[in-house]
């Protein structure tokens, strides 16, 4: 599921690249996947799927034993994700790799966490085979720092905490072992790149790569959460959501995981060079 999605869209190219028999969900099937053409081989077969319509799931799961689940987080997540669960169940599914998040605890101060620990608690119920990958922050969400960067900023309440990143194609990758190696299948696993870094340092990092001045300007959660409802137009749970993860960083500091490099058999891509490969980005 996901198939246009960050992570969902480097999965599906980690099982094109690996020759497997794929079907991309989508809910717009007629509009072009990033990066694919209904020409590829081995040929790719395209569905509609929406979590909200019970009836789509039902089509779009016939005939697959194998699910990779990855929705946006949100206000409905759990209600959406266990209804897919549910419905791959009946389907015949026999294995489900779910995309969760760090802190998926009954009681974590992160609460987009809490719904991700419900939706587990229920995949176990069911009684399926169930892998969970716990990636950290996104390198690719860094790219929407852009417009802060060009006036010479990058804001955040985290201090000098580290905080742990991860590009989405190491998730696509691991996602793809999990699906297709009966060695990986079954576990749970934390998702980091090769290092974790404080804001003070990325933004040192993204003047060297811009030749601009960029300051860290550290705010408190509050001030944090003012900021992205009022000046960047964040819904309130997306805020809260921004701010309760800085927080986290702090009250548990991050450090990275070898799990990409012991499962792929390589490095996880650094993010000196995610911030190269995306230069031109920050030079808009």
């Amino acid at each position: 599921m996901g198939a246009t999605g960050t992570t969902g869209n480097a999965l599906l190219h980690s099982l094109l690249a690996l020759g497997a028999p794929v079907r991309a969900l989508t809910r717009t099937p007629h509009e072009p996947i990033p990066g694919v053409t209904r020409a590829h081989r081995p040929p790719l077969e395209v569905r509609y799927a929406d979590a909200r319509d019970p009836r789509s799931l039902r089509t779009a799961f016939e005939g697959a034993n194998r699910l990779f689940l990855a929705m946006a987080n949100g206000p409905a997540q759990v209600e959406l994700e266990t209804r897919v669960i549910d419905m791959a169940a009946d389907a015949g599914v026999e294995h489900i790799v779910k995309i969760s998040a760090p802190a998926a605890e009954a009681d974590s101060p992160v609460a987009v966490s809490r719904g991700h620990h419900a939706v587990e608690e229920h995949l176990r119920a069911r009684g399926m085979e169930h892998t969970i990958l716990y990636p950290y922050a996104f390198m690719q969400n860094l790219l929407r720092l852009a417009p802060a960067v060009a006036q010479g900023v990058v804001l955040g309440a985290m201090g000098e905490a580290p905080c742990n990143y991860v590009d989405c194609r190491d998730i696509g990758d691991v996602a793809a072992a999990a699906l297709t190696r009966p060695d990986i299948a079954g576990g749970a696993y934390v998702l980091t790149g090769p290092e974790a870094v404080s804001h003070p340092e990325l933004a040192r990092r993204l003047g060297a790569l811009t030749g601009r001045q960029v300051r860290y300007v550290n705010l408190s959660p509050d001030e944090l959460r003012d900021h992205l409802v009022h000046r960047a137009h964040m819904p309130a749970w997306l805020a809260d959501h921004v701010t309760e993860i800085q927080q986290l960083a702090v009250t548990r500091p991050e450090t990275p995981t070898d799990t990409v490099s012991r499962i792929l058999g390589r490095p996880p891509r650094t993010l000196d060079a995610f911030l190269h490969e995306n230069r031109d980005h920050f030079h808009r």
